[in-house]
């Protein structure tokens, strides 16, 4: 499920990710060590909810109850109608297809709903998996960019993908709009 972060989402997102060193590892912002940070993090998303061009979401569990991760869009360009997303999930739970499902489903709501054309996504060459999810929901490699980006362990190269709308359209898998 994919829904807005609440102010009762502090203890999972502590709990179940935004501690965690191996998480963090490949994104801009370092784990947290109060849970009144993550609170202060939670009550800045929600204020940003009033935006319409504000995309993030937690991502729950079904099954458990609980929010285990989230997806965004991080940048978006309205001229060039293409969005960038980015997501993480708790560590316990990677493996499961939860991050690809939560990802094909903020495809579809990108190009059904708001209007993309294209949406994209990166990831650092040393952390594959998230390169895994992104084919899985049917982008396709774009290329290397060397020493474009920064993350937990310092510069490094980002590794592209995309789909645009009618490669979308034509995928078997894709829900349609």
């Amino acid at each position: 499920v994919l829904r807005a972060f609440d102010d009762d989402d502090a203890d999972d997102m502590f709990r179940n990710w935004a501690t965690d060193d191996e998480v963090s590892r490949f994104l801009t912002w370092r784990p947290y060590t109060e849970i009144e940070d993550v609170c202060v993090t939670i009550r800045t998303w929600k204020l940003e909810y009033g935006n319409p061009d504000h995309y993030h979401w937690a991502i729950v569990k079904r099954d458990i109850g609980q929010v285990i991760g989230s997806i965004s869009v991080v940048d978006f360009s309205e001229r060039n109608e293409v969005a960038t997303i980015g997501y993480c999930i708790g560590r316990k739970f990677w493996g499961q297809g939860i991050a690809t499902e939560a990802l094909m489903a903020v495809v579809k709501f990108l190009f059904c709903d708001v209007g993309f054309a294209c949406i994209n996504a990166c990831h650092d060459p040393r952390n594959p998996k998230s390169g895994r999810v992104m084919i899985k929901c049917g982008m396709h490699y774009e290329g290397i960019r060397r020493r474009s980006g920064y993350n937990n362990l310092g510069v490094c190269d980002q590794v592209w993908y995309s789909i645009l709308r009618e490669e979308y359209d034509s995928m078997e898998t894709a829900v349609r709009c």
